[in-house]
């Protein structure tokens, strides 16, 4: 089902993310690539939007004060919110990228990877009838 926002032609992504450089610097790429960016400094101020839009895409910061990124896309789960998820993390550790790629998210970046992957992702997610096995990086530790 498409969103409303899609139709429209207007594709709205969160960015949930506590480092307002990170937020500014997503909302720059995300508007250069034809996307309205709406960014959260915590996931609690994204829940306590009542005005919010209905969005096609939510870009997540794993660590965050207070709920996590992970905790927010299992709140959202449980209320059979479906919106596509691309986490990204500063910390990168295995049993949490395992826990992310296993709540189906859209993909998994570390920060320090190129913003061209994330929007990739974020690209092949809110696009209508066109998902599949998600983005993310490799694991260059092993």
């Amino acid at each position: 089902m498409q969103s409303h926002s899609v139709a429209n032609n207007i594709i709205y992504v969160a960015v949930v993310d506590d480092d307002d450089s990170v937020c500014r610097s997503f909302s720059r790429l995300l508007r250069t690539a034809g996307f309205q960016p709406v960014t959260y400094a915590s996931a609690e101020s994204f829940l306590q939007d009542t005005k919010r839009p209905r969005f096609d895409c939510l870009v997540l910061d794993i660590q965050l004060v207070g709920m996590s990124g992970l905790e927010l896309s299992q709140r959202l789960a449980a209320v059979n919110d479906t919106t596509p998820v691309v986490f990204i993390t500063a910390h990168d550790a295995p049993e949490v990228r395992a826990q992310a790629l296993a709540s189906g998210c859209a993909g998994y970046f570390r920060k320090t990877d190129p913003g061209t992957l994330v929007l990739e992702a974020i690209m092949n997610a809110v696009k209508p009838g066109d998902r599949h096995r998600p983005h993310e990086v490799e694991d260059k530790a092993g």
